[in-house]
């Protein structure tokens, strides 16, 4: 009978549980739904700004205006970064992160139109959703913050402001800072073109500038005298383009030529390659990383020119996290589909057929979450490197048409439009619901743990980076 009474008694706490959690998602989702208007106005001023790598005066401080307004304690400048911050809500454990970004991309300029046309002439456009990215991670962080202060949770939630995740890394230096060594668990989204617990890695990468250096003469009267260092910049990117035969299909090497010369009547004494190697793991990456790093030597005694390498930073593959996905895809499918107007879908189809993809329209389906890890072969991130710090909790959310080329135009034009702003607002319940799990359920904390410590294994996590504060003002 005493058995009976007992069970009895952990049946009626588990439906009070699961009511109780219940209740807390419906009150979350009301609060986001009620902060609606001022994350489009946010997410939209981010946009029209759309300020590059450490220079995101205005993204920044609009999201740390609203931080303060709602109650946050905000440390800003962090990481001797000025556009970095660090935004804190509560006390004890557990302490909860989400990350938000903010910059945007150089030259890709767009109004919210389904053509090609600037905004601006030659400015940066947000060709990468950001603006959608750091907003909804703040409209969560804020209803939990405010779960937390009607006492209906009890721990820490910490939002940290990234900027230059499309250049520099910034949560590099904010890695080495130690700013996310207090946290039990951070989550992450990224717009996408389709909705779903996000439990693949990505590339590692390492970023690096070389410079050439020779002596300058006349092109025509006397180049004998001279010592070219454009010379020694194509013999460089010669044995780069000959070197891509022999290296692994999941490698990656681009350049960017930043000065190859001023004038053409002068053999130039100067220039200066930016060079990106990305591979799956960063050991395969490094390997890479090493042999093109002797090819600029070699370059150098070709050309009879001196060199120099300089290591600008280097990110870490994402370690995925299965146990935080199942909670995710629970929220994702609590939430349903993304409903679209008969405008939007027009918009999309314009998109794709501007952008000559398939016209298959926008897709706001919940994709069931990938039994398998595959071998990721599109972009990197800095949430690689916090993912080796703290188990990182991800999902993505449709925020452009299917197929949208990213880091372009078309991305642009969807974040600065309803469809962007749907996904911003449907992303940012998915991390509160989500950030929700976290706090209430200490069995799921323990699993998540478990598998961020089985995969990182005995690695000891060190940022790839040169000594000092970060290149902000450096082209």
């Amino acid at each position: 009978m005493k058995k009976i009474y007992i069970l009895i008694i952990l049946i009626s706490f588990t439906k009070n549980y699961s009511q109780t959690k219940s209740s807390l998602k419906k009150n979350l989702i009301s609060n986001i739904e009620d902060q609606k208007n001022d994350l489009v106005k946010i997410s939209d001023k981010i946009w029209a700004a759309a300020e590059i790598a450490f220079q995101e005066k205005i993204s920044s401080k609009t999201l740390i205006d609203y931080a303060k307004l709602n109650g946050f304690d905000v440390q800003v400048g962090v990481a001797q970064t000025p556009t970095a911050f660090v935004a804190t809500y509560g006390s004890g454990k557990p302490v909860i992160g989400i990350l938000g970004e903010f910059d945007a991309l150089p030259g890709i300029s767009q109004k919210a139109i389904p053509e090609k046309i600037a905004l601006e002439d030659g400015a940066a456009g947000h060709g990468c959703g950001h603006n959608l990215f750091g907003t909804a991670s703040l409209g969560a962080a804020v209803a939990i913050k405010n779960l937390i202060s009607s006492g209906k949770l009890k721990g820490t939630v910490k939002f940290f402001g990234t900027p230059a995740e499309e250049k520099y890394f910034g949560k590099l230096w904010m890695a080495r800072e130690g700013l996310f060594d207090d946290l039990d668990i951070c989550v992450d989204w990224h717009p996408a073109d389709n909705i779903e617990a996000d439990v693949q890695s990505s590339l590692a990468l390492i970023d690096f500038k070389v410079e050439f250096f020779g002596q300058t003469a006349h092109a025509s009267a006397d180049p004998w005298n001279g010592k070219s260092a454009s010379d020694a910049l194509e013999l460089y990117t010669h044995g780069i383009n000959m070197y891509r035969e022999h290296v692994k299909p999941t490698v990656r090497i681009h350049y960017h030529i930043q000065d190859g010369g001023q004038v053409v009547n002068v053999v130039p004494d100067y220039s200066r390659i930016w060079v990106r190697v990305r591979d799956i793991k960063r050991e395969g990456m490094n390997e890479v990383y090493q042999h093109v790093r002797k090819m600029a030597e070699g370059a150098a005694i070709m050309a009879n020119v001196d060199y120099k390498i300089n290591l600008i930073s280097g990110i870490h593959e994402i370690l995925p996290n299965r146990a935080g996905g199942f909670a995710v895809q629970k929220n994702l499918e609590f939430l349903g589909d993304i409903k679209y107007s008969e405008e939007e879908k027009k918009f999309a189809y314009k998109i794709q057929e501007a952008t000559e993809k398939p016209m298959v329209g926008i897709d706001g389906k919940i994709k069931p979450m990938r039994l398998t890890e595959e071998k990721p072969m599109g972009g990197s991130t800095d949430v690689g490197d916090v993912s080796f710090l703290v188990p990182v909790v991800r999902l993505g959310v449709t925020t452009a048409p299917k197929g949208t080329p990213w880091h372009s135009w078309a991305v642009v034009a969807s974040g600065g439009m309803s469809i962007g702003h749907k996904g911003m607002i449907f992303a940012s319940k998915a991390l509160g619901m989500t950030m929700i799990d976290l706090f209430t359920n200490s069995k799921l904390r323990d699993e998540i743990k478990k598998e961020f410590k089985l995969r990182k294994g005995d690695y000891v996590y060190e940022p790839m980076l040169p000594p000092g504060p970060p290149p902000i003002g450096e082209e």
